[in-house]
């Protein structure tokens, strides 16, 4: 008996249904509800956890190491599930769905990692083209079959991003900053309602982490992409967000904008003297 390759893929019909369901004519793209997480060691790294992102924002999430960060945008697309409360996207909630639904809400947060988490061994454009998994059937996806106008668009990206010479050459061979700009168009060219970015900056230089920020600012603000961004650098959080959420110890103690942001908060988010913190002189007053 020959196998028979079965394709369990979300069909266009379905997933046409599935888009209809989202509710993209508000204000409030991403509901967080009260959400709790506790580790199997018991760590309770988020504590009833709630805020509401509007389409558009620039939301920058601070805090220092261990104050549930990561946790927190790992929840929102559910690389990690919550222990209590409940997350939605667009209306849909991320937290029950399973299954087809999953892949569905999935597909409109799209993740810039730390280390770009590219595959090496492919090139840059198949790396950038990997963005469109989700919108394919399974089979298609196992054997690369991209669509010409998503080829298209992956190579208008590069040209973006300023890596069209480096389009066919392995990912292995790019700088760490190269290969964050790659993670960046593979996350754009998945079309998502929401970007998170979880610390994109962190093992990168000065001057390149301008690049960066620079890039994931300006190419969401294009799109109207909403997106929220990990820093540990309150500097660089106070110059590109629109609003600002401090965690501590998995607590919210702070959304505002950035010029409510002052130094007694600074302080409380970080648990210590501001003259401790390797900050700009300005904040210190």
């Amino acid at each position: 008996m020959e196998a028979t390759l079965v394709d369990h893929s979300v069909d266009s019909t379905t997933m046409q249904e599935f888009e209809r369901e989202f509710n993209t004519n508000t204000d409030t793209v991403l509901s967080v509800k009260n959400i709790s997480k506790t580790y199997n060691n018991g760590t309770k790294a988020l504590k009833n956890v709630s805020f509401d992102i509007k389409r558009g924002e620039f939301v920058v999430v601070i805090g220092p190491s261990g104050s549930g960060k990561s946790t927190l945008l790992r929840s929102l697309n559910r690389l990690v599930d919550i222990t209590e409360g409940e997350i939605e996207v667009d209306g849909q909630s991320l937290t029950k769905a399973s299954g087809r639904k999953l892949r569905a809400v999935r597909r409109r947060v799209a993740m810039v990692f730390q280390h770009a988490n590219l595959v090496d061994r492919l090139t840059v454009l198949q790396n950038v083209l990997h963005g469109r998994i989700g919108h394919m059937s399974t089979l298609a996806g196992m054997f690369g079959r991209y669509k010409e106008a998503d080829k298209r668009t992956a190579v208008d990206l590069l040209s973006e991003i300023e890596l069209t010479e480096q389009m066919y050459n392995r990912a292995s061979e790019l700088s760490g900053g190269q290969k964050q700009r790659v993670g960046i168009a593979r996350a754009i060219i998945q079309d998502p309602a929401v970007l998170l970015c979880d610390e994109p900056i962190a093992s990168l230089d000065p001057s390149v982490s301008r690049v960066i920020m620079e890039m994931i600012y300006k190419m969401t603000a294009d799109r109207g992409i909403t997106t929220i961004v990990n820093l540990h650098q309150i500097d660089v959080a106070m110059k590109y967000a629109t609003r600002i959420i401090g965690l501590h110890k998995g607590e919210l103690v702070f959304d505002g904008t950035p010029a409510q942001l002052d130094k007694e908060t600074i302080e409380l988010i970080y648990n210590t003297s501001i003259d401790k913190l390797i900050i700009g002189e300005e904040f210190k007053k």
